[in-house]
């Protein structure tokens, strides 16, 4: 179920109202969807293509993430002259979540540099997969939807037998 961005509210307006408990599903996917401020995630993603290098392509890329420690993380693209060797939003993003204490990304947005919304390539969905919390949510051009909805059937931690691999945080040695 993909829900539309009108319905967006203030991020995190605190404690769920007593009617959210009843809903079950994709209605409470889309209950817990819209208390993300997708507006300021997507400001987020804007300001960090800002600081993209893309020298080669010119297409410079931001992303944003907000975990669900209620962290907000970002990253831009990282182009280099092997073009092989480049490094999508993504991949800063997910680098930043891990130096930041870790966590689970609960909603993501990405942007190109007209700051126009765009959708994660297939490598990037992996990516982003492997740090999803159980619902994780992505805006799109077309609205907002699950990770389950943008990598369908995807393979991850349990084919491997990692199982719900815990995020043990930071190593501190």
């Amino acid at each position: 179920m993909s829900v539309n961005d009108d319905r967006a509210e203030p991020a995190r307006r605190g404690a769920p109202a007593e009617d959210d408990f009843e809903l079950t599903g994709s209605l409470r996917a889309a209950a817990d969807a819209g208390r993300i401020d997708w507006d300021a995630l997507t400001t987020r993603a804007r300001i960090a293509m800002t600081k993209a290098y893309a020298p080669y392509s010119g297409y410079p890329v931001g992303a944003a993430a907000e975990l669900d420690t209620g962290t907000v993380v970002s990253g831009c693209n990282v182009e280099n002259a092997s073009y092989g060797v480049g490094l999508c939003a993504e991949c800063t993003l997910v680098g930043q979540l891990r130096m930041s204490g870790g966590g689970r990304i609960a909603a993501f947005v990405c942007v190109d540099g007209s700051g126009e919304l765009i959708t994660p390539c297939g490598r990037c969905r992996q990516l982003l997969h492997e740090f999803a919390a159980e619902t994780m949510y992505v805006r799109t051009a077309r609205g907002v939807i699950t990770m389950d909805e943008l990598l369908p059937q995807a393979f991850g931690p349990n084919d491997l037998g990692v199982g719900d691999h815990a995020d043990p945080g930071p190593r501190t040695d």
